[in-house]
C-alpha cells in the first residue's frame, strides 16, 4: 500500500511540475515574446472604437562598429478627433484647437456643423504637450486617440533601398510601397488581435498551439546598408548630377566576395516621410535593379577574361590595330579611329581599343563568348532582395553573325541592370566566383530567434583563379599606367579600374545618338583581396564626352573614403 501511495504522488507531483512548467512557458511567452503586443493593446485604451494602432517592424542599418540603428521605425502621438453630435459651441472650440496644433478653420466648422456624425479627425500627429493641453480645455466631444506611423529617421538617406509604407489599392490597409518595406512586407507587418482579452484566459487557452504551433514570421530586418557609407555615396552621386547635369545618376559600394552591398543610391531620391510631395512615381523606383543599360567598356575585362580563362589569348597576345575593322558589313572603329599598329591585350584594355576586342573576341569564339557570359549571369536576374528587378537583354548572344558578339564584347547591343553588371564584375577580382548580391545580412524575429540571411556564391564559379589574378594584374596597370595618364596612381594601393562609355541607343530602338553617352566606371580595391567594388554610372552627361573626365574623380574620392574608413592596411 504504501508502495502505491508513494506511486500516486510521485505521479501528481510529476503532473504538478508539468503543469508549472507549461504554465511558466506560457508565461513567458506572454510577458517577454508578446510583450510589445500586450503594450500596445493597453495603450489602445485611447484608441476609438474599431480603430486599431498601427504596428510594424523596424529596419536598422549596420555602421562599421557598434548596433544597428534605425532606418525606417515608428513614432507615437496621438490624433485629435471630434463627436459633432456633443460639441456645444464650436466657434469656442476652433478657437482653442487653432491655438494649440494646426487645423483649417473651413475644414473644422465643416466638421462640427456635421452634427449627425458622431467622429470626425481634426488633427494627426500631436505630441504629449499638445495633448495633454488640449484635454485640459475639457471640451465635451473632443477626444485624444494614441497613433502611430511610420518614421524614416535619415530622411532621404537609402530611400530608393528603403521604400516606404503606404495604402494598398484597398485605400484602408497599410503595407510596403517599393524597397525593402515591400520586399519583406510579410515579416516587417504586424498581426493586430482583439484589443481586450481576460488575462488568465490568455494564460490557459491555445496552450497547445503556442507551445507547438508556428505563427507567421513576424520579425525585424538588419541590413547591410553602412549608414556613413551610404551618405558618402550619395553626396558623391548629387556631386556628379549637378556637375555635369546628367538625366540621372547612381552608384553601389559592395563586398565582392560575400556580396553585402553597403550603399546604394540614385539621384532621383526622395523623403519617404513625405513621400506624397513626390509627383512622378517612378522617382520611387530602383534603377539599379530595374532598368537596363548598355555599359560599354566596362564589359571589355569580362570578355578579356573569358579569352584568358579559355586559353584564346594572354596579357602579351598581340595583333595589328589599323583602327577599324569590317565584321559582316558593319565598321568596327576605336573611339578616336586611329590605328596602334602592333599591340597587345594590355594596351586594348589600357587604351579601351574597340579593334582589338574584335580581334580577341574572333580569337575567343562566338559560342564561347555567350556561354561565359550567360555564366556571368547576364540575361538573368540576380535575386537581390528588392522588389521590381528586371533581367538584362541580350538576345544579340544568340545571333549567328559576328558582328552581335564583338559588339558584345565592348558593352553595346546587349543591356544589363547595375547590379547585374557588379555581381559579373565582382568574379574579375574575387577569384573567379558569381557573389549573391544581398541588403538584408540577418532577420531578428519576435519569436526570439535570430535567423542568419546566409549567402554564398562560391560554387557559381565562372573563371578559375588564375584568370583572376592575371585580369587583376592588368586592371591595375589601366589605373597604374592609363587612366588619365596614370596621375591617379596610388603610392601605396593597388586599384583594379576601368572606364566605359556607351552610345545611348535611340528610344525607338533603331540606332543611337550621336551626342547622348552613358558613362560608367568600376572599380575594386585592395586589388589582390578586395574588400570593395565601387560602381558609378551616369546618363547623358552634358559637356564630357568620356567617362574618365567625369567618373574618375567622384571613384577615387569614395576609394581613399572607404579605405580610410574602415582602415584598411596598405597593400603596397
Amino acid at each position: 500500500m504504501r508502495s502505491i501511495r508513494t506511486g500516486r504522488l510521485t505521479f501528481i507531483g510529476s503532473l504538478a511540475c508539468l503543469f508549472a512548467v507549461l504554465v511558466f512557458v506560457r508565461l513567458y511567452y506572454l510577458q517577454v515574446m508578446k510583450n510589445q503586443q500586450f503594450l500596445d493593446q493597453a495603450d489602445r485604451q485611447y484608441v476609438s472604437r474599431g480603430h486599431s494602432i498601427f504596428n510594424r517592424g523596424t529596419i536598422f542599418f549596420s555602421p562599421r562598429v557598434g548596433e544597428p540603428i534605425s532606418a525606417a521605425t515608428l513614432r507615437s502621438g496621438y490624433l485629435i478627433a471630434i463627436n459633432p453630435k456633443q460639441v456645444e459651441h464650436p466657434e469656442d472650440v476652433y478657437n482653442a484647437l487653432s491655438g494649440i496644433v494646426k487645423v483649417e478653420e473651413t475644414t473644422l466648422l465643416a466638421s462640427l456643423a456635421r452634427i449627425k456624425d458622431t467622429y470626425r479627425e481634426v488633427a494627426r500627429r500631436v505630441d504629449e504637450k499638445a495633448k495633454d493641453r488640449i484635454e485640459a480645455l475639457g471640451f465635451k466631444g473632443v477626444s485624444a486617440y494614441t497613433e502611430r506611423w511610420r518614421s524614416y529617421p535619415g530622411g532621404k538617406l537609402a530611400s530608393n533601398v528603403l521604400g516606404f509604407v503606404g495604402y494598398a489599392d484597398d485605400g484602408v490597409t497599410l503595407e510596403g510601397r517599393y524597397g525593402l518595406e515591400k520586399y519583406y512586407n510579410d515579416t516587417l507587418s504586424r498581426n493586430s488581435s482583439g484589443i481586450y482579452v481576460n488575462f488568465f484566459a490568455t494564460i490557459f487557452s491555445g496552450l497547445g498551439d503556442t507551445l507547438f504551433r508556428d505563427e507567421r514570421a513576424e520579425g525585424d530586418i538588419v541590413t547591410t546598408i553602412e549608414p556613413s557609407v551610404q551618405g558618402e555615396l550619395e553626396s558623391r552621386i548629387a556631386s556628379i548630377q549637378k556637375t555635369w547635369s546628367s538625366d540621372l545618376t547612381g552608384g553601389i559600394v559592395m563586398d565582392p566576395s560575400t556580396g553585402e552591398i553597403y550603399a546604394m543610391a540614385v539621384s532621383s531620391n526622395f523623403d519617404p516621410n513625405d513621400f506624397s510631395k513626390v509627383k512622378n512615381a517612378s522617382t520611387f523606383g530602383n534603377p539599379m535593379v530595374d532598368r537596363v543599360y548598355e555599359m560599354g567598356s566596362i564589359i571589355k575585362p569580362l570578355a578579356m577574361a573569358a579569352a584568358i580563362d579559355a586559353g584564346a589569348v594572354t596579357a602579351s597576345t598581340t595583333y595589328v590595330d589599323k583602327g577599324s575593322i569590317i565584321i559582316n558589313g558593319a565598321k568596327i572603329s576605336n573611339y578616336d579611329g586611329k590605328a596602334r599598329g602592333e599591340s597587345d591585350m594590355q594596351k586594348v584594355l589600357n587604351q579601351s581599343l574597340n579593334v582589338g576586342m574584335a580581334f580577341m573576341t574572333q580569337r575567343l569564339g562566338n559560342e564561347r563568348l555567350t556561354e561565359y557570359f550567360t555564366a556571368l549571369g547576364f540575361g538573368k536576374e540576380t535575386g537581390i532582395d528588392l522588389p521590381g528587378e528586371v533581367r538584362g537583354l541580350v538576345s544579340n548572344l544568340q545571333s549567328p553573325r559576328d558582328l552581335e558578339h564583338v559588339t558584345a564584347s565592348f558593352g553595346q547591343g546587349i543591356a544589363m541592370t547595375p547590379i547585374e553588371t557588379v555581381r559579373a564584375l565582382s568574379a574579375l577580382g574575387n577569384g573567379g566566383f558569381l557573389p549573391e548580391p544581398h541588403l538584408v545580412k540577418r532577420v531578428e524575429y519576435t519569436s526570439g530567434f535570430d535567423k542568419v540571411v546566409a549567402y554564398d556564391g562560391s560554387s557559381q564559379k565562372v573563371f578559375k583563379p588564375g584568370t583572376s589574378e592575371e585580369i587583376t594584374r592588368m586592371l591595375v596597370r589601366v589605373v597604374d599606367e592609363a587612366l588619365l595618364g596614370g596621375t591617379v596612381k596610388q603610392p601605396r594601393y593597388t586599384i583594379a579600374a576601368k572606364t566605359g562609355t556607351a552610345q545611348m541607343a535611340l528610344e525607338n530602338g533603331k540606332g543611337y545618338y550621336a551626342d547622348r553617352y552613358l558613362h560608367s566606371f568600376f572599380g575594386y580595391f585592395p586589388a589582390y583581396d578586395p574588400r570593395f567594388i565601387v560602381f558609378l554610372y551616369t546618363l547623358y552627361p552634358k559637356g564630357a564626352e568620356y567617362a574618365s573626365h567625369t567618373l574618375t574623380e567622384p571613384f577615387i574620392d569614395l576609394t581613399k573614403f572607404l579605405l580610410t574608413y574602415y582602415e584598411v592596411p596598405p597593400d603596397r
